[in-house]
């Protein structure tokens, strides 16, 4: 059987204390040490600050950027998850605070061979948690890094905030004289790095001036030496000649959403467009539709088809509804299980239902322990959203050694959130609706 040591020590570290604040790092002090588990088991995770109330300033983060809009959350470490992040509020420059996130945090990252010979849940059965890497400072460039207790082990600094230029956020040259409008931006950046095996998984949380959301993980670390199978024909050929070969395989990431836009309601709504070859000297056309989900969905995306979750109370100064599209990166989907076969979920909110695979949450058994087995068309009166993100990963020469960074992941795109773009100089602002025709 193909192993890539994935099977980590279980139970020899307790539940994870951190603190951060974006600037100044601050320890907080440490709790008792838990009563340690029993060997081969999962230890529970140490409680954290409820999500409806504020947190301390330990486990706050905090961050204006340039132009004037900031971003405010809440932080936590479970020994499953890793980073969690908990009320995650955009204030556009000169406007109020608008709540996008109660909660977003990774929910699995399922790892099957392509040989068949191993599959891992490298959450809730690999310890992910628990591989917490110690940070230099030259892995969180002009940021913070904060300290990480780990009982029975030592102190981790484990979790940086920072900032990062990320080019252009917009460019306009004016159609009246020589002037160009532009704005170079930075954005705020979140992220931890978790070993599991030879893997390192870096996951990042990414916040833009203009309300925009990343989620990535970058998987690097090594190839494992104990891959290597030169007889089953199924991976590629690395080192001299043809003689070894590092089986391929999976990486399926599942990241778990709870929105309360606004802190209401939220709604769920997909759109699809068709395009229609042009009639004689006409163009094509194309029409778009709207469906509102409104039963528990497994969805699949496809060309000009996408998702939103609409705040069912938040409407921006133009008297439309607040909402945040679903913008999936490039997948490779596996269709070798059920809940890796689709590539987003709405399922009801459930508190057991916490991850995509090999679910811990404690759910009845005849529930099932996978997403895909959570839809079953019931009312989606307070929907959670699951994206799921594959990467086959077929090894090659370059991957060794150490392994270049590959990157999966989403974006949540904001839509209406504010009336304009929320960076729009003053000189512009007048030109809601109907831009100026000499600008």
């Amino acid at each position: 059987m193909t192993d890539r040591h994935h099977r980590r020590a279980r139970g020899i570290l307790a539940a994870l204390a951190v603190t951060a604040s974006l600037g100044t790092a601050t320890a907080a002090a440490a709790p008792a040490p838990p009563t340690p588990p029993t060997p081969g088991t999962f230890p529970t995770t140490r409680p954290h600050p409820s999500v409806s109330a504020a947190c301390s300033a330990a486990y706050r983060i905090t961050k204006k950027l340039d132009g004037g809009a900031s971003w405010d959350m809440c932080w936590r470490y479970s020994t499953d998850a890793g980073l969690i992040l908990d009320r995650v509020t955009y204030q556009p420059p000169g406007g109020a605070p608008v709540r996008v996130l109660t909660t977003a945090r990774l929910a699995q990252i399922h790892v099957p061979y392509d040989d068949g010979g191993a599959e891992y849940d490298d959450l809730t059965g690999a310890g992910f948690g628990w591989g917490l890497q110690d940070l230099k400072p030259a892995e969180c460039p002009g940021g913070t890094l904060s300290s990480v207790k780990v009982p029975e082990v030592g102190t981790v600094k484990g979790l940086c905030t920072t900032t990062r230029a990320r080019g252009h956020a917009y460019r306009m040259a004016s159609d009246s004289g020589s002037g160009v409008y532009q704005a170079q931006a930075k954005d705020l950046l979140v992220y931890t790095v978790n070993k599991v095996g030879w893997y390192e998984y870096i996951s990042e949380w990414r916040f833009a001036a203009d309300g925009t959301i990343g989620a990535n993980v970058g998987a690097t670390g090594s190839l494992s030496p104990v891959d290597y199978n030169a007889t089953d024909g199924r991976g590629w050929p690395i080192g001299k000649e043809a003689r070894g070969y590092a089986t391929s395989h999976a990486h399926n990431v599942f990241w778990k959403l709870d929105f309360g836009l606004d802190n209401g309601k939220d709604r769920i709504e997909q759109y699809d467009s068709t395009v229609t070859a042009p009639v004689g000297d006409g163009g094509p056309t194309v029409k778009t539709k709207r469906t509102a989900v409104t039963k528990e969905l497994a969805g699949d995306a496809k060309n000009m088809r996408w998702w939103r979750v609409v705040s069912g109370t938040g409407k921006n100064a133009d008297g439309h509804a607040r909402s945040y599209e679903i913008v999936p990166g490039h997948t490779d989907t596996h269709a070798g299980r059920g809940f890796t076969k689709h590539d987003v979920y709405f399922t009801q909110s459930r508190a057991c239902e916490q991850y995509a695979s090999n679910n811990i949450g404690n759910c009845p058994a005849a529930a099932g322990d996978s997403v895909d087995k959570w839809v079953n068309g019931e009312t989606l009166a307070k929907p959670t959203v699951w994206v799921n993100i594959g990467f086959h990963h077929i090894a090659r020469d370059e991957d060794q050694q150490p392994m270049p960074v590959h990157w999966q992941g989403f974006q949540l795109a904001p839509r209406d959130v504010t009336a304009m773009n929320p960076l729009t100089p003053p000189d512009l602002a007048s030109q809601n609706g109907q831009p100026d025709s000499r600008s």
